[in-house]
C-alpha cells in the first residue's frame, strides 16, 4: 500500500496537465509527487532505473537512494508516467509505475534505450522465440492456445521503424493493436487471460522492458528480450557497462529471483486501468498491484478527498 500511495499521488498530479501539450510539466508534476511519498517507504530502495542520469533528472535518477532506509534493501524502477505524450496529448493508456524486486536483482541496462521484445501470456514458454519469424511465432502460439490466427491480436507500438514488422504480422493472418505510447501496459496485457491482446512485439524501451519484466514475473507471462543499441556510440557504452549487447535475454536475465512488485495507477484511461476521476469532492483513483511470491493481482479503488489535494 505505500508503494500504491506513490503512483496515486504521482497520478494525481498529474491530471492538471492531461491534455495540455506540455509533456515536460506532466513528468514533473507526478516525480515530485511521487519521490515525496517514496520517502516515506519501509525499504531502502536503489533506483536502478529512473529518469536518467543524475545531471539530467533532479529528481529519481538512476543511482539514487529512495525510503526511509529502514526495510529490505531493493532495487527500484520508477517511470512517474509511463506515457508523458499520451498525458500530455489527453490519451488512454498513461500510467505511473514503480517496480521493485531484491537488491541485486533487476538489470541495469540504462546505457541502451531500446530492446526488442516478445512478451505472451505463460503458454508462449518455449513456443515462441525473438529470433524466429514473427509469422512462425503466431502460428505456433495459435497451435498451443487453440486460437484461430485470424481472432490474434498483437500489440505494437505504432513507430516507422515497425512498418515491415507490422506487415508481416497482417500478411500472416493476425490483427494489429497499434499503441502510440506505453508498452508496458501492452506487454502486461499480452500476458493477461481476459485481455484480446495475445502477444507484444517490437523495438521499445529497455527501461520499460525490465519494469515490464516485474509484472510478468507475479502473473506467469513469458518474455524474451535483446536490447537494440541505436549506434556504434551506444553500442559500445553498454559493453563497457558490462552488457551483453548480443544476449537473447530470457525473463531471470532481466529479472532475476522471484520477489518482485508492480504498482500502477492509471492517469488517463487505458486496458490496464481506469485514469484519475473527479467526481464532486471526490477524486477516484485505479490501480493495479502484482506480487510475483504470492502470483496475487489486486485492484485497488481508492476515492481520496479532493480538498486534501488541493
Amino acid at each position: 500500500m505505500e508503494l500504491v500511495r506513490a503512483t496515486e499521488a504521482a497520478a494525481i498530479r498529474a491530471v492538471p496537465f492531461i491534455g495540455r501539450g506540455d509533456k515536460n510539466a506532466a513528468d514533473k508534476a507526478a516525480v515530485d509527487a511521487m519521490r515525496v511519498f517514496l520517502g516515506t517507504v519501509n525499504f531502502d530502495g536503489l533506483i536502478v532505473i529512473g529518469e536518467g542520469e543524475k545531471d539530467e533528472a533532479p529528481m529519481l535518477f538512476n543511482g539514487e537512494r529512495v525510503g526511509n532506509g529502514r526495510g529490505p534493501a531493493c532495487d527500484i524502477a520508477v517511470d512517474p508516467i509511463d506515457g508523458t505524450s499520451l498525458t500530455a496529448a489527453g490519451r488512454q493508456n498513461a500510467l505511473s509505475v514503480i517496480a521493485v524486486s531484491s537488491r541485486g536483482t533487476m538489470l541495469d541496462a540504462s546505457s541502451v534505450f531500446y530492446m526488442d521484445k516478445i512478451v505472451t501470456g505463460g503458454a508462449g514458454r518455449g513456443v515462441v522465440s525473438l529470433d524466429a519469424p514473427i509469422g512462425d511465432n503466431i502460428r505456433e502460439l495459435s497451435k498451443k492456445t487453440g486460437k484461430p490466427v485470424g481472432e490474434m491480436v498483437l500489440a505494437v507500438l505504432d513507430r516507422p521503424r515497425h512498418a515491415g514488422l507490422i506487415d508481416e504480422i497482417r500478411s500472416a493472418g493476425a490483427g494489429t493493436r497499434l499503441m502510440s505510447d506505453g508498452d508496458v501496459a501492452g506487454g502486461i496485457n499480452a500476458a493477461r487471460w481476459e485481455t484480446r491482446i495475445d502477444m507484444c512485439v517490437g523495438i521499445g524501451g529497455s527501461p520499460e522492458g525490465i519494469t515490464t519484466a516485474c509484472a510478468l514475473k507475479a502473473i506467469g507471462g513469458y518474455m524474451q528480450g535483446r536490447l537494440a543499441p541505436k549506434d556504434d556510440a551506444e553500442r559500445a557504452g553498454g559493453i563497457a557497462a558490462g552488457l551483453d549487447i548480443d544476449k537473447l535475454l530470457e525473463l531471470d536475465d532481466m529479472v532475476s529471483g522471484d520477489n518482485t512488485f508492480f504498482v500502477a495507477t492509471g492517469v488517463t484511461d487505458g486496458g490496464l486501468v481506469d485514469g484519475v476521476r473527479r467526481q464532486g469532492p471526490i477524486i477516484r483513483t485505479e490501480s493495479i498491484v502484482l506480487r510475483s511470491k504470492s502470483g496475487t493481482t489486486r485492484r485497488v479503488i481508492a476515492e481520496h478527498l479532493a480538498s486534501k489535494w488541493l
